[in-house]
């Protein structure tokens, strides 16, 4: 086996296990990769490879937070994996009950938004699902990370859509509901929707 095979190997394993998970749904919350002995591991290495290869356009961080319960798994994942790189990553996750987070503070850190599924599908927002749908939610969970202290760089999902390509970043504008201020951040799918769906 090339290495170039042996590369790739980990990813196509990671695609198989997304495209076992949605089937014939239009959504998923990608729990049963989360939660595979193998999926997590895969997972948290593809979305920390994702945010390295796009180290241009992010540049350096701190922290990880989970968008949503479902992006809960894979923060944990991207944490862990980090750890045993020697890299200290903090990951957090967005309080769905009172505007904050749960997890070691990010004032002054640079984040990275993580989600299990990001597109512009018009889903309702649950705890566990944010919709790209004019960004609404987006905006809400960036004027909490502002209001802590925190620099939003990135956001980053195992499945997303909005328009971009392999290896050119699509952007995502979100803006601050207090001060209006907005910021143009990289979205950093590991895999477009087309690449994990069954049609």
């Amino acid at each position: 086996m090339s290495s170039e095979q042996t590369a790739e190997a980990p990813r196509e394993r990671l695609r198989q296990l997304v495209r076992q998970d949605i089937r014939d749904r239009p959504f998923s919350e990608l729990s049963t990769v989360a939660f595979h002995h193998e999926g997590g591991v895969l997972a948290g290495k593809a979305l920390l490879s994702a945010l390295e290869t796009a180290r241009c356009a992010t540049g350096t961080y701190d922290a990880i937070g989970a968008l949503t319960a479902a992006a809960v798994p894979f923060t944990t994942a991207m944490m862990y994996v980090a750890a045993t790189e020697g890299r200290n990553l903090d990951s957090f996750v967005l309080d769905f009950v009172f505007p904050g987070i749960k997890g070691p503070s990010i004032e002054g850190k640079r984040v990275v938004l993580v989600d299990a599924w990001l597109s512009e599908k018009s889903y309702i927002q649950t705890s566990s699902l944010v919709t790209l749908k004019n960004d609404g939610e987006l905006n809400l969970d960036f004027g909490i990370l502002t209001k802590l202290g925190a620099e939003v760089v990135a956001i980053a999902a195992l499945v997303g859509d909005r328009g971009g390509s392999q290896g050119s970043p699509a952007h995502i504008t979100v803006t601050d509901p207090v001060t209006e201020k907005s910021v143009v951040l990289p979205f950093l799918p590991v895999f477009q929707e087309s690449e994990v769906s069954e049609s």
